[in-house]
């Protein structure tokens, strides 16, 4: 089995760290559930959220982004598809409850549906083709692939875990349901707008 050279495995590390730790569709739904549900409420999307990349990076990295780049209208289709389930997240998200209750103040996505979710969110698709397009050899093996993916999941596990967090502490101020409710409605306009540099 092939090591990583330590030189590259900073490199990827700083990377996955700047491009899960920065906004995005993923954190802004962290942090609104963060609020809405608490920080153990929302491992399961948490859970998912980094399942689901994982997954996605593994897929990338074994041809799925050459299959895109060779059929540039289903990537197309695919990012479409991500815009519009976004905006229905979006709404779902400004018309919670914004209850103040421990678990309550809406749905939100469960594991699979985080999983799922992460296929036809455009930031994720980015950030994994830039992540093998710019950091993999050519003729690299799967198991080295496959590596990389998990090395870009268990440094993105605590940045995306920091949302949560950080969401948990803003419950503690929004004990108001109607608080609570401009914040969502916030939360989901951030959700809008996290989409449009995907589409840039």
């Amino acid at each position: 089995m092939e090591l990583l050279p330590l030189q590259l495995v900073l490199s990827l590390a700083m990377f996955a760290f700047v491009t899960s730790i920065t906004p995005g569709p993923n954190n802004m739904m962290l942090l609104a559930s963060g609020v809405n549900h608490g920080f153990a409420g929302s491992l399961r999307l948490l859970f998912g959220i980094e399942f689901g990349f994982f997954i996605l990076l593994s897929a990338v990295g074994l041809g799925l982004g050459e299959l895109f780049v060779a059929l540039p209208m289903a990537h197309t289709a695919m990012k479409w598809l991500g815009v519009a389930y976004m905006l229905y997240l979006a709404w779902g998200l400004a018309h919670s409850a914004g209850s103040g209750a421990e678990g309550d103040g809406g749905k939100t996505l469960g594991f699979w549906g985080a999983v799922a979710f992460q296929w036809i969110n455009p930031k994720a698709w980015i950030m994994a083709i830039g992540y093998f397009s710019t950091y993999v050899p050519a003729g690299k093996g799967p198991i080295y692939l496959v590596g990389m993916a998990a090395l870009f999941a268990i440094v993105g596990l605590p940045c995306c875990a920091a949302w949560a967090l950080m969401g948990q502490h803003l419950r503690r101020y929004l004990a108001d349901a109607k608080q609570r409710q401009v914040f969502n409605w916030v939360m989901a306009v951030l959700l809008v707008l996290s989409i449009i540099p995907a589409l840039l």
